[in-house]
C-alpha cells in the first residue's frame, strides 16, 4: 500500500532475562566471597548501645576485659604489665590494624580506660569500643 512505511505497529520490548541472570550471579558471588566475622567464646557480657554504627569486617586486634579483671589479646591471656608490650608486638606485624576493646558490663571502668590508653600509647591508629546494639 502506498503511504505505509513497512513498519509494524508494536512496542519494542526489553529482554529482562539476561539482566535478572546477571543480578542473581552477582548476588551468589557476593554471598560466597563475603567475609563473616565470628566472635570467639570468651565469657563477656557486652554493654548495650543505642547509637553508633556497625564496623566493617577488617583485620582487628581484639582486647577483651572480663568482669574478673582478666585481660586477653585475641585469645591469649596477658597481664596488665605486659599489655603494652604485647600490643606493640602485634601492631608491629600490621601497623594499620584497628584495636577493638571488648569490656564486660561489670568490668572495672578504670581498667577499660587503661587498656585504651595503652593502645593509644603504642601508636594504635584507631581504638574501638565493642558494644551490643539494641534493636
Amino acid at each position: 500500500m502506498p503511504g505505509r512505511s513497512g513498519r509494524r505497529g508494536g512496542s519494542i520490548g526489553l529482554a529482562l532475562t539476561p539482566l535478572v541472570d546477571i543480578v542473581f550471579l552477582l548476588l551468589v558471588f557476593f554471598m560466597l566471597t563475603a567475609h563473616f566475622v565470628e566472635e570467639r567464646a570468651l565469657d563477656v557480657q557486652l554493654p548495650e548501645a543505642r547509637t553508633g554504627e556497625p564496623q566493617k569486617p577488617q583485620e582487628w586486634l581484639t582486647v577483651t576485659l572480663r568482669k574478673d579483671g582478666r585481660l586477653f589479646v585475641g585469645e591469649k591471656a596477658v597481664s596488665r604489665r605486659r599489655l603494652e608490650e604485647t600490643l606493640a608486638e602485634r601492631l608491629a606485624e600490621n601497623p594499620a590494624r584497628r584495636i577493638r576493646v571488648r569490656g564486660d558490663t561489670q568490668a572495672d571502668l578504670g581498667a577499660l580506660v587503661g587498656i585504651m590508653d595503652a593502645a593509644r600509647g603504642v601508636g594504635a591508629g584507631a581504638v574501638d569500643l565493642v558494644t551490643h546494639g539494641t534493636e
